[in-house]
Formats: C-alpha cells, structure tokens, sequence
C-alpha cells in the first residue's frame, strides 16, 4: 500500500465516523422536535402527501435484512422517489445503536418499531437545525458528485 492510499484510507474512516456521529446528533434533535417519521409504511404516506418538507430519508439495514426482498423493493421504490423529489438519501447499518440513539418506542406495542426508513422533515424553522444536517447534506451530495447515488454510513456500537 502506498502513503496516499494509507492517507486516503485514514480520511475515508475519519470522514464516516464524523458523518456517523452527525447522523446520530441530528436524529436527537430532530426526534425533540418532533420532525421524524419512523416505519416504511408511515414513511410513504408522509411522502405522498408532503414530499417538500422531508429534508433527509434514512434506510437502515442489516445484514440479516439483506436478503429480505420485500424489504429491498420497498428500499428501490422509496429510493426512486428521493431522487425524483431531490431529497438525500442515506443508507445506514447498525440498527442496534439506531435504535438505542432513538429510544425503543415500542414500549407501548408488543411489537418493536420498524427503523428501516426514517425520514427527517423540515419544520420549517430554523432552532433545531444542527450543524448534523449541513455535514449529513454535504455528505450525500459528495457522495452524488462521486457517482454513488445512495451514500452508505455504519452506526458504530457504543
């Protein structure tokens, strides 16, 4: 391996652990506000009625979900519409931490929350924006300048 691949590999970690954390702050701050919809479903009515106001749409998965096809055309289909609605996309592993940087909310249902696609609305007002969203955004359009149209980041376990 040459110096600038070491370098080059060095800023690509130090550059996903920074974007992991932005994440992490903005689904804290949003989630205060009230500007999150959690559930693929719920996900979609939102989209449908209100696609200007959703800034960012997180799709988490793990490996075990990986082969579940169901959810990987609900994954295409809500990816299509992202890219036709000019709304960042943003792939993410670690759906332990997601949910622990979350809080369960299935306390009050038998069954667990689904956190495969989460998307962050705009309230249209400026007190809970977090320097999170500006490093998320620039990340997603860095990564579109790059030809990677679904930037990935893994949700490091704390």
């Amino acid at each position: 391996m040459t110096l600038e691949e070491l370098v080059s590999c060095d800023n690509t970690e130090n550059k996903m652990k920074s974007v992991s954390e932005a994440v992490e702050q903005l689904l804290v701050a949003a989630q205060r506000q009230g500007a999150l919809t959690v559930g693929v479903y719920e996900s979609a009515k939102l989209m449908n009625v209100d696609p200007d106001s959703v800034v960012l749409c997180l799709l988490a998965i793990d490996e075990e979900d990986e082969d579940d096809i169901a959810l990987q055309i609900h994954f295409t289909l809500i990816q299509a519409f992202c890219c036709d609605n000019d709304i960042n996309i943003l792939r993410v592993s670690g759906m332990e931490r997601l949910a622990a940087v979350l809080g369960d909310g299935s306390q009050d249902t038998a069954e667990p929350q689904d956190l495969h696609c989460i998307l962050v609305t705009n309230p249209h007002t400026d007190s809970w924006k977090t320097q999170g969203l500006a490093e998320v955004a620039s990340y997603c359009e860095e990564s579109r300048c790059n030809n990677e149209w679904v930037p990935y980041v893994t949700l490091q376990a704390r």
